[in-house]
């Protein structure tokens, strides 16, 4: 790679993660971090970028203003988002479609104005919540399992494919990344604009500032390893809700290989995450953290489920599989260890973010 490469949101757990793996495998090419610093704790990342000579600059997508400190880039990766799914159901959406779609447009206008490739970093949060939860589904001790033959076309045993219905609500923050996606097409068709778009799940790994309602990978190992509270919310308050995951590696390898060959990429929308192999539920991720910090701490039923809660989503990640040949290759457990391995080293900071 040969590349100037701008990060929007990058000193946030993916971006910043990001930036780094590419500066430590193409340390010629400039990679500039660009983020507003709202998310607590991603003021933390700002030393790790300098250290690894990675330019940070202060802005927010949501100004076009911003963007013009900015020097020539060939390459945007669009990390930037308010990522929860909670966000504007009791509260004003303002920050959610301000950022998450008017911050897409200002993106988009800069990609074509220095003639720059876009990846943009969507969601499976569009596909549609009644529709999942409509899935069939078995109950095991653990987890909700779906059945084999299901009536909605795009789901299956293998997870959710890019098939699956988009035609129900699927929470404001799903809708804003669906209008980003469509603007990109359209950004794609209208000026040639390059661009691939990655729907992820849950991604984790270390470094990532967990909180309830985003990061619940890192969030459940930081209550356990501090010795705090948590809770089973929704259905049913038994914890067997499932997703799947991706550790950040193994979104940089997928990332790497779309920088070096655009063009195998064209058909432009690719789920991306752990599948079935790499999927946990809150019940079974308990334990694993028990197991691994020796800890074992007081957790609520919630019976209720709350609005934006799907009862299980793991991603069919075939099409890009079978694209690329990019396969996940890191799994639970070592994922989980690395994570406990950067909160122990970083104890004192964590501290305030997760006590």
């Amino acid at each position: 790679m040969n590349k100037n490469v701008l990060i929007t949101g990058g000193a946030g757990f993916i971006g910043s993660n990001l930036a780094i793996m590419l500066k430590e495998k193409y340390p010629k090419s400039e990679i500039i971090c660009f983020d507003n610093l709202k998310r607590r704790g991603s003021e933390l990342n700002l030393k790790r970028l300098k250290e690894k000579g990675i330019e940070f600059m202060h802005g927010d997508i949501r100004n076009k203003e911003d963007f013009e400190q900015i020097p020539d880039f060939d390459l945007m990766i669009e990390c930037s988002a308010e990522p929860s799914v909670m966000a504007g159901i009791n509260s004003s959406p303002s920050y959610l479609l301000n950022t998450n779609l008017m911050g897409t447009i200002n993106c988009l206008e800069e990609c074509r104005k220095k003639n720059a490739s876009l990846i943009f970093l969507s969601t499976s949060r569009v596909y549609p919540i009644d529709f999942i939860n409509s899935l069939d589904f078995n109950e095991t001790n653990t987890r909700f399992e779906i059945k084999e033959n299901q009536k909605i076309r795009g789901a299956s045993n293998e997870g959710i494919s890019e098939d699956f219905s988009l035609d129900k609500a699927r929470s404001l923050y799903g809708a804003t990344k669906l209008c980003s996606e469509l603007l990109i097409r359209e950004y794609a068709d209208s000026y040639g604009l390059k661009a691939i778009i990655n729907r992820c799940g849950v991604i984790s790994g270390p470094w990532q500032m967990g909180k309830i309602d985003q990061g619940v990978m890192a969030l459940w190992v930081a209550k356990h390893l501090f010795n705090q509270e948590l809770s089973y919310i929704g259905f049913g308050g038994s914890g067997k809700q499932v997703r799947d995951f991706l550790n950040i590696s193994d979104l940089f390898e997928l990332i790497d290989l779309q920088i070096n060959d655009f063009s195998k990429f064209k058909d432009l929308i690719y789920n991306v995450g752990g599948g079935k192999e790499n999927s946990f539920s809150l019940k079974e991720l308990t334990n694993v953290c028990e197991e691994l910090t020796g800890n074992k701490i007081k957790i609520k039923s919630v019976p209720k489920t709350r609005q934006a809660d799907v009862k299980w989503f793991i991603t069919d990640s075939n099409k890009i599989k079978k694209i690329s040949g990019w396969r996940p290759k890191k799994k639970l457990k070592e994922t989980i260890i690395e994570i406990i391995e950067w909160m122990n080293e970083n104890k004192e900071n964590l501290k305030l973010l997760f006590v």
